[in-house]
This record gives C-alpha cells, sequence and structure tokens, in this order.
C-alpha cells in the first residue's frame, strides 16, 4: 500500500526532526554511557504535545492518528532508540490501556498528566516465568469485599517506564479467579507510592541504557476496587489487543534505526578513503548500503500500511505483526551491517551505529518476540498452528 503523508504530517515530521537533533543527538552518547534517563528532556517532549498525540482534545491530547505517533517515534529512534521507546510506551502501554478500557472517572483521574508528559505510566504483563506465555500470569488479586480493596502479590519483569521520577502508575494483569479450572485475569492500575509496592533496582542492560526498566514486586499491595481497569476477567484480552497498536509503534521505530544506518552509512562510504579511494567506490561496501535502502523503503511499506489500516478501522492484526516481524529483523540486519562497514570505529561505544546495534537486537524481543510474530500471521492466515 502506497501511504503518502499529508503536508501537515511532513511539517510535524521536521519539528520532531529538529528537536532530536538539537535536544538529543548531542547528549544521547552520554546518557547511554552513563545510564542516565534524562527527565528534563522527557518533559520537553510532553511539553512538544508527543504523548498526547493520538489522544482527544478532552484530555489534552493531540486528537492525532496512530500514523502521525509513527512519524514521532520514527524521528526519535534515528537518533536515540531509548527515548523513541520511552515515548512509545509511555503512549502505547501507559496511557492508551486507560484511554481505552478506563470509565470516565479513570480517564480524567489519570489521563491529563499521561497525555501532558507530566507523568508516565507502565504496563505490568511480563513476569519472571511468564513472558511469551502471557496467560501463564501468577501474580494474583484478591478482592476484599470488606475493605473494599484488591489485595496483590507478585512480581513482574521487564517493565519500562515503571520507575522514573515522574512515573506515576503501573496497570497489572493479575489472576482474580479461576473459571472451568482456567485463570480469570483482570487489569488493575497500581499508583507509584502504593504500599506493598516495591519498584526493584534497574536492569543493566545490553542496550536502551537510557530506558527505565525495572522489574516490580507486590506483597500484600492494596488499590481500593475502583482501581479495576475495565471488565473483570477481561485483562489478558485488553492487553493483547492494546500490543496491536504497540506492533505497529515498535516497527515504526525499527524503520527509524534503519534510516540511521542507511544515512551515517552513506555518509561515511562517501567520506572514509582506503587504498586511495573511498570507500563506497567499493561494491562490497556500496552494495551493503544498496541493502539497507532496500530494507528502509520496504519497511516503511509495511509500517505505514498498518498504521493507516488502524486509522481507518480495518482489521490489522496481520499486518501489524508482519510489520512488526519484518522492520525488527530488519534492524537487527542493518545495524550488523553498518557496524562491518564502519569497521573498527563500528566497534566503539561512542560511534552511533554501535549504539543502534546493541539497541536493535530487544525490537525481536519486547513487545512480541519474532516468533510471536510468526504465530499471529499463522492463525491469521488459517493454519491450525499451536
Amino acid at each position: 500500500m502506497l501511504v503518502e503523508p499529508t503536508d501537515e504530517q511532513e511539517a510535524f515530521r521536521k519539528v520532531v526532526r529538529d528537536f532530536a537533533a538539537s535536544e538529543i543527538a548531542p547528549h544521547a552518547e552520554a546518557w547511554d554511557r552513563d545510564h542516565t534517563f534524562p527527565v528534563d528532556v522527557v518533559l520537553a517532549m510532553g511539553e512538544l504535545g508527543l504523548f498526547g498525540l493520538p489522544f482527544p482534545e478532552e484530555y489534552g491530547g493531540g486528537g492525532a492518528d496512530l500514523t502521525t505517533l509513527c512519524i514521532a517515534i520514527e524521528e526519535l529512534a534515528r537518533v536515540d532508540q531509548s527515548m523513541a521507546i520511552t515515548l512509545e510506551a509511555g503512549v502505547g502501554l501507559g496511557a492508551n490501556p486507560i484511554f481505552q478500557f478506563g470509565t470516565e472517572e479513570q480517564r480524567q483521574r489519570w489521563l491529563p498528566d499521561l497525555v501532558a508528559g507530566r507523568a508516565l505510566g507502565g504496563f505490568g504483563l511480563t513476569e519472571p516465568d511468564a513472558g511469551s506465555d502471557a496467560g501463564g500470569t501468577r501474580t494474583r488479586a484478591v478482592l476484599d469485599d470488606a475493605a473494599g480493596e484488591w489485595v496483590i502479590d507478585g512480581e513482574k519483569a521487564f517493565i519500562t517506564n515503571s520507575g522514573t521520577p515522574i512515573t506515576s502508575l503501573v496497570t497489572v494483569t493479575a489472576v482474580t479467579a479461576s473459571v472451568g479450572g482456567r485463570p480469570e485475569i483482570s487489569a488493575i492500575v497500581v499508583p507509584a507510592g502504593t504500599a506493598g509496592f516495591e519498584v526493584q533496582p534497574p536492569y543493566r542492560k545490553m542496550g536502551w541504557h537510557a530506558s527505565d526498566t525495572h522489574g516490580l514486586s507486590f506483597v500484600d499491595c492494596r488499590v481500593p476496587a475502583d482501581h479495576l481497569l475495565g471488565e473483570r476477567g477481561r485483562g489478558f484480552a485488553q492487553f493483547l489487543s492494546i500490543l496491536d497498536d504497540g506492533r505497529v509503534a515498535i516497527a515504526a521505530l525499527a524503520l527509524g534505526v534503519i534510516e540511521c544506518c542507511l544515512e551515517e552509512c552513506r555518509r561515511y562510504a562517501n567520506e572514509r578513503v582506503a587504498f586511495g579511494r573511498a570507500i563506497g567506490a567499493n561494491q562490497a561496501v556500496a552494495f551493503k548500503v544498496a541493502d539497507l535502502a532496500v530494507m528502509a523503503e520496504a519497511a516503511r511499506a509495511l509500517v505505514y500500511g498498518a498504521a493507516v489500516r488502524r486509522d481507518a478501522g480495518r482489521s490489522f492484526k496481520k499486518e501489524a505483526a508482519i510489520a512488526k516481524l519484518y522492520a525488527c529483523e530488519a534492524a537487527v540486519t542493518a545495524t550488523r551491517e553498518a557496524t562491518q562497514i564502519f569497521g573498527g570505529y563500528g566497534f566503539m561505544d561512542e560511534t552511533l551505529v554501535s549504539r543502534q546495534y546493541r539497541d536493535a537486537k530487544i525490537l525481536e524481543i519486547g513487545e512480541g518476540t519474532s516468533e510471536i510474530q510468526r504465530l499471529v500471521i499463522s492463525r491469521e492466515l488459517g493454519l491450525p498452528v499451536q
């Protein structure tokens, strides 16, 4: 599907690109080196309106669509994946579940700060023993009728935006009953600072060093009964539907990474001289750069084709999975090839392609592994795959 952005979207792209170039690019290497989460820059992203893009104006949002959000994520990822995932998770995993499934009272209570980027929300689905098998949730929540509270016990793992100074809440899945021998999984909002809710020390990660990621523990953690998000027993289904949007957004992040590699390698291949000529004169290098251009064009078509389908109200589960699978695997390949083109310089931490290489691997894992995407695609094709 050929998707042409509107003039307004192209103007918006320039705004985000200029912001990324001036406020993120000069500092990203230091944030990565020091494992720093730059609160001031994240707040500035909020002031720019990025966290509110797809939400209605009544909650302080921009009333835009997923396509426009993908443009913002793509542009941030060209200079720093950590800030791109902070935006993607803040919108898609922090605010969107509340917007999609919350009551009006819950929306009015929590959305304004999330939409304005004054606060961040986390998405507590993954557990130490329940990743791709998210239905294997072991965290439990028991309703104390006398107190009118949910009592939560359990653990979550690898949760983005869960421990920043501006994190206001985490929405978690928990088993709330057993129905016919199967767990009833519900979603519950847990505000930051709630007694019994502990944020574990940050992980030491291979990449995304400036992105906030923690394990969470809940021990006799009590929240009011009205913190149930959506219908009881529908938490797992709700989160799966949220992930469809997220997969398109992650694919947009991967697209930005591929474009970064293409741009950096094209420049370097023209500037770097070896054996008396620019290395781009060698087919071995030129063909790698050409392959990067193919990856970028293919990923762009898949990402924005899926986004436009979603914005038009059409089914897009298969298209979202295809976009994420292709773009994320292509991004890993693109960063590896870019590092090869840069040679020894590509192995140095301070080099942009080196950081993109370390950061890219998680794209094949987070918000549904490549294997899960293939499973989704197979099922959408009508195959009886288990």
